[in-house]
């Protein structure tokens, strides 16, 4: 919470008037362009990041796919995850989010505008349904992210279990899976530092439907979990 006020502190005179855009584009998302939004987003978080002492280091964005929709399947560290990606990430994407985040201020207006499901980890019904409908918009076109482990870790860059009905949307979509590898993201909102910290974002070599179509959701998972933690310990080894 400390580095949140740090960024808010840094950025006064600026807050009214991105807080003001981002509800704008929320309430008018389908009249608002991709690049638009997403140009939004890392103005927003560039700026909140050079307030909050937090730099993000984006490798492997050539592995991102460009000529289809994706779905990113990164391991989970904490809130601040996903703005880690969207500072580097070259597409725009969308979320599945668990249903808690509807209400935190800010984030719930990015959310609104990337056009993001909520999912209810209790009730298996309505989480199906989610995931029949994120597999449909990225078969027309639209890419997405999910956290395969369900919830954040809570252990620094321990990588959890991924859980295969989380690869069901990808499977369904018959589209590439992007494993994304997240390092030290934890450090810039679950904990209670504001001492400078990079934050390292990873696109790994895609998943295409040919590499998977003959394996269940719970492999799939198996080997995007081991590519990912490979990749962090990588990563943790050469900073």
């Amino acid at each position: 919470m400390k580095r949140i006020w740090l960024m808010v502190i840094k950025n006064i005179t600026a807050v009214p008037f991105f807080y003001l855009k981002l509800c704008y584009y929320a309430w008018n998302s389908k009249k608002v362009t991709e690049e638009k939004k997403l140009a939004l987003f890392k103005e927003i978080i560039t700026r909140a990041n050079r307030g909050g002492n937090v730099t993000v280091r984006s490798l492997g964005t050539e592995h991102i796919p460009k000529d289809q929709s994706f779905v990113y399947v990164p391991n989970h560290q904490g809130l601040y995850d996903v703005l880690a990606i969207l500072s580097g990430t070259p597409c725009f994407f969308s979320v599945v989010m668990k249903k808690e985040l509807e209400h935190i201020p800010f984030l719930n207006k990015i959310f609104q505008i990337m056009g993001a499901y909520s999912m209810d980890r209790e009730d298996v019904r309505q989480a199906m349904k989610v995931i029949l409908q994120v597999s449909q918009e990225v078969t027309s076109g639209k890419n997405f992210l999910i956290f395969p482990e369900g919830t954040r870790s809570r252990k620094k860059n321990t990588v959890g279990e991924f859980k295969g009905g989380s690869f069901k949307c990808a499977t369904k979509a018959k589209c590439p899976i992007v494993p994304v590898a997240i390092v030290d993201a934890y450090k810039v909102f679950d904990t209670d530092s504001v001492k400078k910290v990079t934050v390292t974002v990873q696109y790994l070599e895609p998943l295409y439907y040919e590499d998977y179509k003959m394996m269940k959701t719970n492999e799939i998972a198996e080997l995007v979990e081991e590519k990912i933690r490979t990749a962090v310990k990588k990563i943790e080894k050469n900073s």
